[in-house]
């Protein structure tokens, strides 16, 4: 025998050429290799587990017969899909009792059923599958078992599970549903995914261990996206029992919208009574559209409704329709402050999504309220705030890109003098610019340029008070409707390289259904019953009339550069762009009879009246009347800016930085070549600049060449001739406005902000008062105003010089002042009643899972303040603690 060789040795070569014989008909599969045989790098590769090497098992025999090897079946239990699984440190796998064993970051897949541990064991005799932690170095438990299946998360300390059955113990596990989380002691999984509890609790607080607050209960059931059911359950905080305490727990926990009672709140107002606010019904109608009424009630009569519809469409469009109707009565009947007003809102949003029609749109924005309503209900400070509310309603499509049409609805209201404008409806049409002689090819032409474009608009107006809009006869009194067409053509050229020459012309073209004749009545008429006393009188004729006009203008302008250098200082240019601009315009006189838009009157002086028919001081048309006196005006305008460059270390190409100092400085007029008297205008001087980018100044002064009367009235004089001045200054205007933001991104380097997701915008737009954005350290925000008005007036023939300022503060900002303190304020003073304006202080306290606000409104109408402690989860929205003096109780 050879040296080295051994009995126990040749044994070992047969036993493994039997095993490789028997395994040659099977799938190569390594969970039939031993990991003592494997080598190191593939130890922690993933290797799937196929259904072949599960469903049957094949053993060795030796047949006497033929000396070959056969393979008997034994019946399994069937896996239907494939086994996955990966392991940090090793796999260990035991043949012979069908074993698998994962340490480290171990984690196994099996259909949508995910497990991750630190150790994992997987029979396959019995499909059942064990999960652990295990200690570390200093006997803390890591690696705890997480599953996860269908939407559903466990993190427990042990836990078994059974792939045939689909059911599991699990110990001291942690799950979380929808916004809560589940605690239990030991948990049964069942096969329809529902799960049993013994000894557990609910709560919304996401610390795994010891939460801030929970509901504990003996039993309860988890209907997987339905709701959670529990037995008798009290509610612990900070692990300390409390005596609310339910016979039974009933928490939703499906995702997405759920249709539900909602809680009012309650508390007494010292002006209303005992009260009950803000419950209702919420209904969940599709995952597109939502209704929700609210209502609130009071022991002394007053009450209110609040329906709100919303519907979404990802991708197509989006709306809020919100409607507030209610009855405020404030004291009792017998006290002399006693009132009682009916006020309504009207709120209507809707948007279109860019994606769904490219070419045309249609939204929506109305904001339709009584005068009383913001004062007697609570809205957000800003419609507080606001006098005027605008509303509108408008579809807009094109065809080409060139031709567009835009038909809307818009309401203006003040309510504050109860002034109301209405458009209904509104239709507008234009065409853009085009060049009717441009050709394809070949050298342009001057003519070339020629262009053309085209606009219409037609409405039916009404101006009036909003007591009177349905009164009878007013909207037929006081209606207005037309049409207008325009049709600017204008032909740009190049003059002497350095000019441009451009000419224009414009057509307008009115139209009504009706016009007006005036006539003056001298004496007293008494026809039968009816008297009518001596003044003008005014008829109006019913038909279609055109109300035509059209002007010309030419305008030469160029630019002329000035540049200063300096090889040294601090100031390294100077630019000074002068662009001045000279004109010519033209316009008929339409007041002629030729045309017919105009008529006269004899008045009680004997002085002949000319009047407009569209238009005039007893009647009042859409777009007014065409111009009633002949024009031929030399138009000038001298435009100048200047700048300066000076270094700058931020700029490392040119080393300089441009500064702004003036923007614009200009000076314009004309001279009327059609008047016999007074030819010469006003002269305007206007300019304006901005500061350190948040600080603007505007200028306006105008003055007059003709010299005045003691009484105030122009006569054709020069001021030089009388004076020795070439003009005299009759008003100026001074603007001053600041604009001052101050926070923490200005003193370090910005940062791409995270953007919100389309629900997360909606949530905050819904909720302005009450958003918090913890992602702006500190911030201050000052907003002042300043405006100085001069102008001369002549008051029984005496000169005067009337000066105005109207000024305007507001401030605002916040601040983090600990990472889970916010304090933010708003205010302003008042210049003209020397005092404080609106003011507002709000506190906010992060308390983990739970959130507490303090609003308070120190002084004014809207004097108030407002306690409250809330869960943050909207789950379990209802449970908080609200204290308040609300405004209508001062």
């Amino acid at each position: 025998m050879p040296q080295g060789f051994s009995i126990g040795k040749l044994l070992t070569w047969i036993w493994l050429l039997i095993l490789a014989l028997s395994l040659n008909d099977l799938k190569a599969d390594s969970l039939f290799v031993s990991a003592n045989f494997m080598p190191d790098s593939l130890v922690n590769t993933d290797t799937p587990i196929t259904p072949d090497t599960i469903i049957s098992d094949t053993t060795l025999s030796s047949k006497k017969e033929n000396d070959t090897i056969s393979s008997s079946k034994k019946q399994r239990t069937v896996i239907e899909a494939q086994v996955s699984r990966k392991a940090r440190d090793s796999i260990v796998q035991d043949l012979a009792a069908r074993k698998v064993y994962l340490y480290g970051e171990a984690e196994v897949i099996y259909q949508d059923i995910t497990l991750k541990a630190a150790f994992i064991e997987v029979d396959f005799n019995t499909n059942n599958v064990y999960a652990t932690g295990i200690e570390d170095s200093i006997g803390k438990l890591i690696g705890n078992p997480e599953f996860a299946q269908g939407g559903q998360t466990f993190k427990a300390k042990k836990m078994s599970y059974n792939f045939d059955s689909q059911k599991g113990i699990i110990q001291q596990v942690i799950t979380e549903d929808n916004q809560g989380f589940l605690h239990g002691k030991k948990v049964k999984k069942m096969e329809d995914n529902s799960i049993n509890v013994l000894h557990g609790s609910y709560t919304t607080c996401n610390l795994e261990e010891n939460p801030h607050f929970s509901f504990k209960f003996k039993k309860a059931r988890v209907i997987p996206d339905n709701k959670i059911v529990t037995g008798p359950a009290y509610m612990e905080i900070e692990g300390v029992p409390t005596v609310l305490a339910l016979p039974f727990g009933i928490f939703p926990n499906k995702s997405g919208q759920k249709s539900g009672i909602v809680i009012p709140t309650y508390g007494e107002s010292k002006n209303r009574g005992f009260f009950l606010e803000n419950g209702g019904y919420y209904w969940a109608i599709n995952d597109y559209m939502d209704f929700q009424i609210l209502g609130d009630i009071y022991s002394r009569g007053s009450w209110s409704l609040k329906p709100r519809f919303r519907y979404r469409k990802r991708y197509k469009y989006s709306g809020n329709f919100e409607l507030g109707y209610g009855e405020n009565i404030i004291g009792v009947k017998e006290a002399p402050d006693y009132s009682k007003t009916t006020d309504f809102r009207i709120r209507w949003t809707h948007s279109q999504d860019q994606k769904a029609r490219p070419r045309s749109s249609f939204t929506a924005n109305v904001n339709i309220v009584t005068s009383n309503y913001v004062k007697y209900n609570v809205v957000n400070v800003e419609d507080y705030l606001s006098n005027e509310f605008q509303s509108s309603v408008a579809y807009q499509t094109s065809w080409a890109g060139k031709y567009f049409l835009t038909a809307n609805t818009s309401f203006r209201q003040n309510t504050k003098t109860h002034q109301i404008d209405v458009s209904l409806p509104e239709l507008t049409f234009t065409v853009n610019r085009f060049y009717p002689l441009r050709k394809q090819g070949g050298k342009k032409r001057f003519y070339e340029d020629l262009s053309v474009s085209y606009s219409m608009n037609a409405k039916n107006s009404i101006s009036t008070l909003d007591s009177l809009l349905f009164e009878p006869g007013n909207i037929e009194q006081n209606l207005q409707n037309g049409a207008i067409h325009k049709i600017p053509i204008s032909l740009p050229a190049k003059v002497f390289k350095h000019f441009t020459l451009s000419n224009s012309i414009n057509i307008t073209d009115r139209m009504y259904s009706q016009s007006v004749d005036q006539y003056y009545i001298y004496d007293t008429i008494i026809d039968g019953s009816d008297t009518i006393l001596p003044g003008l009188k005014t008829d109006t004729t019913q038909g279609f009339r055109n109300a035509f006009d059209f002007s010309f203008s030419s305008n030469l302008t160029t630019k002329v550069y000035g540049m200063l250098r300096f090889k040294k200082g601090p100031i390294r240019a100077i630019r000074h762009v002068f662009t001045p601009s000279i004109g010519f315009s033209y316009r008929p006189d339409f007041s002629s009879d030729f045309w017919g838009y105009y008529g006269t009157y004899i008045d009680a002086d004997s002085n002949e009246v000319k009047y407009s028919k569209f238009s005039n001081s007893q009647y009042s048309s859409a777009y007014g009347s065409p111009p009633g006196q002949r024009s031929g005006a030399i138009t000038f305008n001298f435009a100048n800016n200047l700048e300066i460059k000076v270094p700058s270390k931020k700029d490392t190409i040119t080393g300089m930085k441009k500064i702004v100092l003036i923007e614009n400085l200009s000076i314009s007029g004309n001279y009327d070549l059609a008047k016999d008297s007074l030819n010469m205008s006003y002269i305007n001087v206007s300019g304006r600049t901005t500061l350190w980018k948040n600080f603007s100044i505007q200028y306006a002064s105008k003055w007059d060449p003709y010299v005045l009367t003691d009484e105030g009235v122009r006569i054709n004089k020069w001021v030089w001739d009388e004076y020795r001045t070439l003009l005299r200054w009759v008003n100026t205007s001074w603007n001053l406005s600041l604009n001052l933001k101050l926070g923490d991104k200005n003193f370090k380097k910005k940062e791409k902000p995270k953007e919100a997701t389309e629900n997360e915008w909606d949530e905050i737009q819904e909720n302005l008062d009450d958003y918090v954005d913890w992602d702006i350290p500190w911030s201050l925000n000052i907003n002042y105003n300043f405006q100085y008005l001069t102008k001369e007036r002549y008051i029984n023939n005496s000169r005067t010089i009337e000066s105005n300022i109207v000024q305007t503060l507001g401030v605002s900002g916040q601040i983090n002042i600990t990472p889970k303190w916010k304090f933010s304020m708003r205010t302003g003073w008042d210049f003209t009643n020397n005092q404080l304006s609106y003011t507002s202080i709000n506190i906010y306290r992060d308390l983990h899972c739970w959130e507490m606000r303090f609003n308070w409104v120190p002084i004014g109408p809207r004097q108030s303040w407002n306690f409250s402690i809330n869960v943050k989860a909207s789950i379990l929205q209802d449970l908080k603690l609200n204290r308040k003096k609300d405004f209508r109780d001062i």
